[in-house]
């Protein structure tokens, strides 16, 4: 029978026997609702996102104590936020010479690692939301199928996040639809099976990556696929129950959903933007409706610079979020 596990004993086990080996984690693939290890057990991913590594790396935090310290928050999957033009900026081999340190450390301490190409606009008509998400789907496609190239056969690298947020901003960067999205994401995992077909593919919803709502009635026609939602609490007003189980978490009765981006803050917090701000009783629901569904999560962001923040300072002080999260992960 399989079971769920978070950080069981059986769990540190498997992954604390890797440490210092230079193997990878067990390998991750999606069957049914679940994802499952290549022992067939259920594994439920709880962790966080960090800021970019090219920021990271300039801030002189892109360490192991970085890590580390992700870890001591009961992390067992942390997400990697590749803007385009900071991979560009800093050349595409130095970026990746970054990735494949981070990755090190990853399976050292056992967390999975959610590569997630960062972008938010509209992929099919090339507009882009800030110049920061600039890309094209020429460059996408390079740059998953380097990334596959290089952690084939590497499942400490278990999941493949195809694109941050898709959005048409009101229509101002083009049509775009689940009818068009979905398409596109199967010409893109196409794309990267011709390298590497053992990647968990992680497929956004739509309206900033929120809405998963026809996903039931058109899913992705590919294996391996998950889905991806950002419920932030100002996407919906209260009740969010209700309306958080129409919009994506129905979905998470037939496949698996991994919500990449979430979290809250006060309205006088420095950075304090729609739709982030909310309270404490944000925080119980998602965490008690993500329980109750089984969905795996990565909370925004392990960084004091890019809000709403878990952290502070370079100290790792938690914020108001940060308080609240680390507490509930701790259990």
């Amino acid at each position: 029978m399989k079971t769920i596990f978070y950080f069981s004993f059986l769990a540190a086990f498997i992954f604390l026997s890797t440490v210092g080996s230079g193997k990878n984690l067990p390998k991750i693939s999606v069957e049914g609702k679940n994802f499952v290890s290549e022992s067939g057990e259920v594994i439920r991913f709880k962790g966080v996102s960090f800021s970019d590594p090219d920021k990271l790396e300039k801030d002189g935090q892109w360490n192991r104590r970085y890590f580390q310290e992700a870890k001591n928050w009961n992390c067992n999957a942390v997400r990697f936020a590749v803007h385009p033009p900071r991979i560009n900026e800093r050349g595409w081999d130095a970026y990746f010479e970054l990735m494949d340190k981070g990755i090190e450390w990853a399976t050292e301490l056992g967390m999975y690692v959610i590569i997630d190409w960062h972008s938010i606009g509209n992929l099919n008509t090339e507009k882009w939301f800030r110049p920061i998400y600039n890309t094209s789907w020429e460059e996408t496609v390079k740059f998953w199928k380097t990334v596959a190239e290089r952690y084939k056969g590497n499942s400490t690298v278990a999941f493949f996040e195809l694109y941050n947020e898709p959005t048409s901003q009101g229509g101002e960067l083009g049509e775009l639809s689940w009818a068009t999205w979905r398409p596109t994401m199967e010409k893109l995992i196409d794309e990267i099976n011709k390298v590497d077909d053992q990647k968990v593919y992680l497929v956004a919803g739509m309206n900033w990556g929120y809405f998963l709502d026809e996903v039931v009635e058109n899913p992705v026609n590919r294996k391996n696929v998950a889905y991806v939602t950002h419920p932030y609490p100002q996407k919906r007003e209260k009740p969010w129950e209700p309306q958080w189980e129409k919009d994506w978490g129905n979905v998470a009765d037939h496949y698996p959903i991994m919500a990449t981006e979430f979290g809250f803050m006060g309205p006088d917090e420095r950075g304090a933007h729609i739709p982030c701000i909310s309270d404490e009783s944000y925080g119980e629901a998602i965490m008690n409706y993500f329980d109750k569904k089984g969905i795996s999560f990565t909370l925004w962001c392990f960084d004091p610079n890019w809000p709403p923040t878990l952290i502070t300072d370079w100290n790792f002080t938690p914020s108001r979020q940060g308080k609240f999260f680390k507490k509930v992960m701790a259990e």
